[in-house]
């Protein structure tokens, strides 16, 4: 069995099936990815490079797709490198957001092709418009909008199958194509992300926190509102007047991962909601971090008291489950992506979106008694455990691409994972 994956940002959402496949003696895998494509053991990884190109002269509704069409060109050639080496793959599972899926079936016409659908634009319903902050699309957004699902429509007529980490962004897709969209989450190491009662996390001013603090956590890609930051930023000097002791810890980058970008020049939305606020917060308890490596981000999460996770209606985030598996209280927006995996006073706390005083109430309450709320945590580990571990998804893949079973171990649960749940 030959298996190609092909995504610029390799491995991303394919790292935990393809270091499965690539450690199978029955398999042979490749990878087509850019410059930023890490490595993995037994994986041949081909790179590309997007060329230069000038879109001034293309219409603005094509402009996506005219940019998309040069980067399915530059993997067009990897792929005919590929080619020309001998490996010719019975599978391929690439991610249909950039134009990379378009050549597949025109250089590999006899392959199994299945892609990544992780979201289809839509003008209402979703993220577009969620917001009344956010500017409203015209007549011509709406067509430029629409233009955008192009490549990934064509992709999926040309698919033999798609993969949906959760239902609701499955249901994001045209009806007449869902039949073919199975929902498998990536999953998450739930052996190595579990609650530890004696973590410490080091602040850039020298001081330490722990889990016996009332310790606020909000991580994200990039500060933005798509990941309700300016929600976040509006709660915080109630919370921080209603908790004197709380130490807020708010980790993500200065750039934009999604949506528009602020409209001051030479501003981020970091800067924008910190400076609306910032009269009316104690610096001196609120610490901004820049986007954490791994190893940091699991230790702050496990020294959390509460979690906070804010979304549009959009794509779910790994940061919720990884919370959930790292056994963290968690305050969400009762949006619809979120609660296909909080339920209320369950595993969790949800609050609407646009309501940074019902966010406030919500963590103050359980930074004043942890005690009455800790079993929100062991439950959002439970549901972790039970539905997104890195074993059970990976088998539930490898079923649904036809690869058989990996192994009875691989479909259940460890003894660790049974003793931390």
């Amino acid at each position: 069995m030959k298996v190609l994956f092909v995504h610029n940002n390799f491995p991303a959402q394919f790292r935990n099936l393809a270091e499965e496949l690539s450690q199978r003696p029955d398999c042979q895998v490749a990878a087509v990815g850019t410059e930023a494509s890490q490595n993995l053991t037994n994986v041949k990884l081909l790179r590309y490079q997007m060329p230069t190109y000038d879109v001034s002269t293309t219409h603005p509704f094509a402009r996506r797709f005219d940019m998309e069409c040069h980067r399915a060109t530059a993997v067009l050639y990897a792929l005919s490198e590929l080619r020309a080496s001998g490996f010719e793959p019975d599978l391929i599972l690439g991610h249909c957001g950039w134009g990379e899926t378009l050549p597949l079936r025109a250089v590999f016409p006899k392959a199994r092709i299945g892609i990544y659908c992780e979201y289809f634009y839509r003008p209402e319903g979703q993220d577009v418009h969620f917001d009344p902050e956010s500017p409203r699309l015209g007549v011509d957004g709406l067509v430029g909008l629409h233009c955008k699902n192009a490549s990934t429509l064509l992709s999926l007529a040309d698919a033999d199958f798609g993969l949906s980490p959760t239902e609701w962004q499955k249901q994001t897709y045209p009806s007449e194509y869902q039949g073919k969209i199975h929902v498998v989450h990536e999953g998450v190491d739930a052996d190595r992300l579990h609650p530890d009662p004696t973590a410490h996390f080091l602040l850039p001013n020298g001081m330490t926190l722990d889990r016996g603090q009332e310790v606020v956590t909000f991580v994200a890609r990039n500060l933005e509102p798509m990941r309700g930051y300016h929600i976040f930023m509006r709660a915080l000097p109630q919370i921080l007047e209603s908790r004197p002791h709380a130490q807020v810890v708010i980790a993500g980058g200065d750039g934009v991962s999604y949506g528009n970008p602020p409209p001051q020049q030479n501003k981020s939305w970091k800067s924008v909601y910190l400076d609306e606020v910032a009269s009316r917060l104690d610096g001196s308890r609120v610490h901004f971090l820049p986007y954490l490596p791994y190893d940091q981000y699991v230790r702050l999460l496990q020294v959390s008291r509460v979690h906070v996770y804010l979304t549009f209606p959009f794509v779910l985030s790994w940061s919720l489950v990884e919370a959930m598996a790292l056994g963290a209280v968690i305050v969400a927006s009762d949006t619809a992506p979120v609660r296909e995996a909080i339920s209320d006073d369950v595993n969790g706390l949800l609050i609407p979106f646009h309501d940074p005083a019902g966010l406030a109430d919500k963590v103050a309450r359980v930074l004043a008694d942890p005690d009455a709320f800790a079993h929100l945590g062991r439950a959002a580990r439970a549901t972790a455990v039970s539905r997104y571990t890195r074993s059970a998804c990976v088998a539930e893949a490898m079923e649904r691409l036809g690869l058989g079973e990996t192994g009875k171990e691989a479909a259940e649960l460890s003894p660790s994972l049974l003793k931390a749940v």
